[in-house]
C-alpha cells in the first residue's frame, strides 16, 4: 500500500515508523528540520511541501491512503478534500476540535473525510476505560465492549507472585496473553513463573479482567470519585464522560474565566476555580480522597510537579496527561500510576487501517513492542475453519489469540475451539513478527 502522510510531527512519525517496513510511506512537511531527520532515521520518502498545495499533492502522484496529522485541524481537513480532486483516495484525518469530530460522526464523509479521529475525545476515552479497572496501567476493549485488555504490574504485595500461570489463572474467560519486562516480552504457558517487577497483559470478558484485578490488587476500591486538575479541553472531555456515566466529577482550574466557561459547559461537573498547587486547598476539599485524580497542565513539566505533589500528599492513583511521548516512561519510573500521551492514542487510532481490511481496532501496548488487534474472520481467511491449536501450531510462539466473539458471546479459546466465518478474534502479536502474522489473516 501507498500511503502519504501529511504532517511529520510525533503523530505522524509513529505512524511512520510503524508502517514503513510493510508499506511504501511518503511523508510531507512543511518544515525542512522534520524531513531531514525522517529522511535519515526511516525508511520513508519524506518531502517538504504543503498538503494544503494541489499542486504537491499532484507531484506526490497517486496513493492509496492519504492520512492527514498535523497540528492544525482546518489545514488536515482541506488536504483531505484537496485530496478527492486527484482521485479516490481513502482519507484519515487527525482533529483535535471534538465540535468538527461531533459534525462529522453525523455525516460520515463530510469534509472529504473517510475516517476522522479526534485525539480530545480518543485520549478522554482512555483514561475512562483505564479508570473502570482500578489497578490496571492500560486498558482498551474490542468487540463494541464484549472484550477488554488490561495491562497490570505486579507488585512485591501482589497475590501472584511467583505463581504459575496455572496457578493465577481461575477465571473461566480470562487468557493471560503476556508478561512484559524491561528486556523481553514472554507469551506465558501454563507452567512459566510471573515475577515482581513485570507487567502482565490479560484479555478477556470485562467482568473476568474487572474480578482478575481485584485479586492483584485486593485493597483497590471502585472508581468513583474522580479529580481532574487543569482545564484544557482533553480535562473538558473527560469531566464530560463520567458526567454521562452517572458520576459528579470536580475539575479545578487557575483560569477564573475558563471556569465560569466549564461550569456552563458540564453541569453535572463541580469546577472551582483554585491554584491547583495549594497544598492545604487539595486537603480541604477532599481532592487527594479521590479514587483517581487526573491532571493536565499547560506544560509536562508542571504536570510533572502537580502528578509528584498529589502522589506525595497520599492520592491513591493518579494519571497523568502528557504531551510529550518522550516523558511517558519518566512519569512511569518516579510513580505516576497511568501516564497517557494523546499524540500516541491518535496514532493507535490510526493505524488499524493499514494492517488489513478485516483489522477493527489495534491497541499499542510497551512504547509500540505489541499491538493487540481485533480481526474479522471473513470467507477468504486462512483462519476460518481451523481450531486454536492448529492455527498457533503454523504461528510464531510470540502471537496469542486472546478472545472470540462469535453471535455477540465471547468464548475463551482453547486448542480444540474452532475459528468459524464472521467470528471477531482479539489476538496478542509482537511486533517484530507483526508484517509476517497480518500476511497470514
Amino acid at each position: 500500500m501507498r500511503i502519504l502522510i501529511i504532517g511529520a510531527g510525533q503523530v505522524g512519525y509513529s505512524i511512520a515508523e510503524s508502517l514503513s517496513e510493510a508499506h511504501q510511506i511518503v511523508v510531507m512537511d512543511i518544515n525542512p528540520d522534520r524531513v531531514s531527520e525522517l529522511t535519515y532515521s526511516l525508511d520513508v520518502l519524506a518531502i517538504c511541501g504543503d498538503g494544503n498545495d494541489l499542486n504537491n499533492l499532484e507531484e506526490v502522484g497517486l496513493v492509496d491512503m492519504i492520512i492527514a496529522c498535523t497540528n492544525d485541524d482546518e489545514k488536515n481537513l482541506i488536504a483531505c478534500e484537496s485530496s478527492k480532486l486527484i482521485g479516490e483516495t481513502f482519507t484519515v484525518a487527525r482533529v483535535k476540535n471534538s465540535t468538527l469530530f461531533e459534525s462529522w460522526s453525523r455525516s460520515i464523509g463530510a469534509f472529504g473525510v473517510d475516517f476522522m479521529a479526534c485525539s480530545d475525545r480518543l485520549t478522554a476515552e482512555t483514561i475512562v476505560n483505564i479508570a473502570g479497572i482500578p489497578a490496571a496501567l492500560d486498558a482498551d476493549s474490542f468487540a463494541g465492549g464484549k472484550v477488554q485488555m488490561a495491562e497490570f504490574e505486579v507488585t512485591e504485595d501482589s497475590a501472584l507472585v511467583n505463581q504459575t500461570v496455572s496457578e493465577a489463572d481461575q477465571f473461566a474467560s480470562l487468557t493471560f496473553a503476556a508478561i512484559i519486562m524491561e528486556d523481553q516480552i514472554v507469551i506465558p504457558s501454563g507452567s512459566t513463573k510471573i515475577p515482581i517487577g513485570s507487567r502482565l497483559v490479560v484479555i478477556g470478558t470485562p467482568e473476568s479482567v474487572q474480578k482478575f484485578s481485584s485479586v492483584i490488587k485486593p485493597t483497590t476500591n471502585k472508581t468513583e470519585n474522580i479529580a481532574i486538575l487543569g482545564g484544557s479541553n482533553i480535562s473538558a472531555e473527560i469531566a464530560s464522560i463520567f458526567s454521562t456515566r452517572g458520576m459528579k466529577p470536580t475539575l479545578m482550574t487557575a483560569d477564573r474565566d475558563l471556569s465560569i466557561k466549564l461550569a456552563e459547559k458540564l453541569p453535572n461537573t463541580v469546577v472551582m476555580c483554585h491554584d491547583v498547587t495549594d497544598i492545604e486547598f487539595l486537603k480541604s476539599e477532599n481532592i487527594i480522597q479521590a479514587d483517581l485524580v487526573v491532571i493536565h497542565l499547560d506544560s509536562d513539566e508542571e504536570t510533572l510537579l502537580v502528578s509528584l505533589l498529589v502522589k506525595q500528599l497520599g492520592a491513591s492513583r493518579v494519571a497523568s496527561i502528557i504531551n510529550s511521548g518522550d516523558y511517558v516512561s519518566l512519569f512511569e519510573n518516579v510513580g505516576i500510576d497511568v501516564a497517557v500521551n494523546p499524540r500516541e492514542v491518535t496514532a493507535e487510532a490510526l493505524i488499524h487501517f493499514t494492517h488489513n481490511v478485516n483489522t477493527k481496532r489495534v491497541a499499542i501496548l510497551d512504547s509500540n513492542r505489541v499491538e493487540i488487534l481485533e480481526i474479522e474472520i471473513d470467507s477468504n481467511s486462512k483462519l476460518s475453519g481451523r481450531n486454536v491449536k492448529a492455527i498457533t501450531a503454523d504461528m510464531p510462539a510470540s502471537v496469542v489469540i486472546g478472545a472470540i466473539v462469535r453471535d455477540g458471546q465471547v468464548l475463551a479459546p482453547r486448542g480444540d475451539t474452532m475459528i468459524q466465518y464472521q467470528d471477531n478474534i482479539v489476538i496478542l502479536v509482537d511486533v517484530s513478527v507483526l508484517d509476517n502474522i497480518l500476511k497470514q489473516l
